[in-house]
């Protein structure tokens, strides 16, 4: 058994793994304040505990679309990256699993987003999962938004 625990959440209708140590906790997004000339994953700020949150709109990150942020809840894993902390939002949180061994190259074909964030297959007792790599995932893709234009 290996012991590395994994967070289980879904991200654009699919269930990846994000590396429980680097999670510092799930949280329902309260309000969202946009931040003007952002890249366009980004979906604004919020707060937690007199803490500033950059929220990043996983799903526009990957390339999948956007997220609905209207919605009455919406979840979002904390995480600290380089002493900035950001809220990576989430379709929904399913639960913490242990990994069952080191992760595997991933041998499937997958859309350029999962491509560029995903670190591999991770097997737990729910199945096999993509592991996603949290600093991939928050730097988005650099190509989305290459061609706006500042006013």
């Amino acid at each position: 058994m290996n012991d590395t625990l994994l967070l289980v959440a879904s991200i654009a209708g699919s269930r990846v793994a994000l590396p429980a140590a680097d999670v510092e906790g799930v949280i329902e997004l309260d309000s969202l304040i946009p931040v003007p000339c952002a890249p366009p994953h980004i979906a604004g700020l919020s707060a937690l505990r007199s803490r500033v949150l950059t929220v990043i709109d996983c799903q526009r990150a990957l390339g999948l679309g956007e997220t609905d942020f209207t919605r009455p809840i919406q979840e979002a894993a904390v995480v600290e990256l380089e002493g900035h902390h950001y809220a990576l939002s989430v379709d929904a949180v399913e639960d913490v699993c242990e990994a069952l061994g080191k992760p595997t190259p991933v041998l499937a074909a997958m859309d350029a987003g999962w491509e560029r964030v995903g670190s591999g297959m991770v097997d737990t007792e729910q199945g096999s999962l993509l592991l996603v790599d949290i600093a991939k995932l928050i730097a988005g893709d650099e190509n989305d938004g290459a061609d706006r234009k500042v006013a």
